[in-house]
């Protein structure tokens, strides 16, 4: 069985009951959960079947133990989590959006356990023992300098240990502020482009890659509801001319037409042919998933990312990159349709949207 390592933080999510905003919240009651991107990954990539492995800094306390307890009820391998004397669990608070009311996040995670633990903390060497893979974000170089050592430092080390490597760019322009004089977006370029180098596959979308590598095409209108998808393989060929070393680039296409309503698919780009695969596809033509009543899209990406990784993997859906990116298109779609962080998606499942099962009768 494949098996990836992921590194970065997880948070405690509290999160507003449907249709409510903070102020109509507190004080009162909120749903109280966990996630982070690179847990989001290692969660819904056990909940396909494969084995994996998260690795965060977490101080030692009980909430703490609950957040590992929930993953380690997933299957998520946590014996290389490190409990530290330093830092606390950090939080972040999610108000749903409606309609034309967009979703709003608050973060409360500045000192947490992951930006200040030694990145000798980690022990390297015997996490990625019989690994396959190593996944990361740009979210966890964003909290700090020593986040950023650390991130940097595994993904070297996993290169050297022959693994693949592949980071979800994941640009938050609400973090970055840990150099002082130097705009968030700077700060970004500079770390992500060194981390960059030791990356073979490449997430993102068109934000992303303009926010934090300044490649981008102006007549992309990505706040219209409607993305003109030929731009997007001439995007990734400037990445991959910046980036030689990326063997593959895949990027979320998400329409926003309201909150509530996601038009999505991807594109999957192979540097070495530059041989391009949208999905999912009607007839030969790129159709996105059309999901109007979205329960919940925070982790939504993150699934993608799990998917991606799984099918690249896969002993099947890995000899078709057409295959891997319907694969993990499907995946999270159906995440869209989930509560919480972790998209709790069976292999069938998404193997069943897939194949062109979209009716959502019931299963008896």
């Amino acid at each position: 069985m494949a098996k990836l390592v992921t590194f970065g933080e997880i948070m405690m999510r509290l999160q507003t009951k449907p249709g409510r905003r903070f102020r109509q919240s507190l004080p009162g009651d909120m749903e109280v959960i966990f996630g982070g991107a690179e847990a989001n990954v290692a969660a819904s990539f056990a909940l396909l079947g494969a084995s994996a492995s998260f690795v965060t800094a977490l101080p030692e306390t009980s909430i703490a133990d609950a957040c590992l307890g929930s993953l380690r009820a997933l299957g998520v391998d946590v014996s290389g989590v490190v409990r530290s004397k330093k830092g606390r669990l950090g939080i972040y608070f999610a108000e749903a959006g409606a309609n034309q009311r967009p979703s709003n996040v608050i973060y409360d995670r500045d000192y947490s356990s992951v930006s200040m633990e030694n990145p000798a903390s980690y022990k390297w060497g015997r996490l990625f023992r019989g690994a396959d893979w190593f996944h990361t974000t740009g979210i966890t170089p964003a909290l700090s300098k020593i986040a950023a050592r650390a991130a940097l430092s595994a993904a070297k080390k996993a290169k050297k240990a022959g693994l693949t490597v592949s980071c979800d760019l994941n640009f938050r322009k609400k973090l970055w502020r840990w150099k002082t004089g130097m705009p968030p977006n700077a700060l970004a370029c500079r770390i992500m482009g060194e981390l960059l180098n030791y990356v073979d596959v490449l997430i993102a979308n068109e934000e992303d890659v303009g926010d934090v590598l300044g490649i981008k095409d102006d007549s992309l209108d990505t706040a219209g509801g409607t993305l003109d998808v030929s731009k997007y393989p001439g995007i990734a060929a400037q990445v991959a001319r910046k980036f030689p070393n990326i063997k593959k680039i895949a990027f979320t296409l998400r329409e926003s037409v309201s909150a509530t309503h996601n038009n999505w698919g991807c594109m999957l780009y192979d540097t070495a042919s530059a041989a391009v695969h949208f999905a999912p596809q009607s007839n030969g033509t790129y159709s996105p998933y059309r999901i109007t009543d979205i329960v919940d899209r925070i982790g939504g990406g993150d699934s993608f990312g799990a998917a991606l990784i799984y099918a690249l993997l896969d002993g099947e859906l890995k000899q078709s990159d057409e295959k891997a990116a319907s694969f993990a298109a499907a995946a999270s779609c159906l995440c869209h349709s989930i509560y919480g962080d972790f998209n709790y998606s069976t292999k069938d499942e998404v193997l069943s949207l897939m194949g062109g099962s979209t009716s959502g009768r019931i299963v008896r």
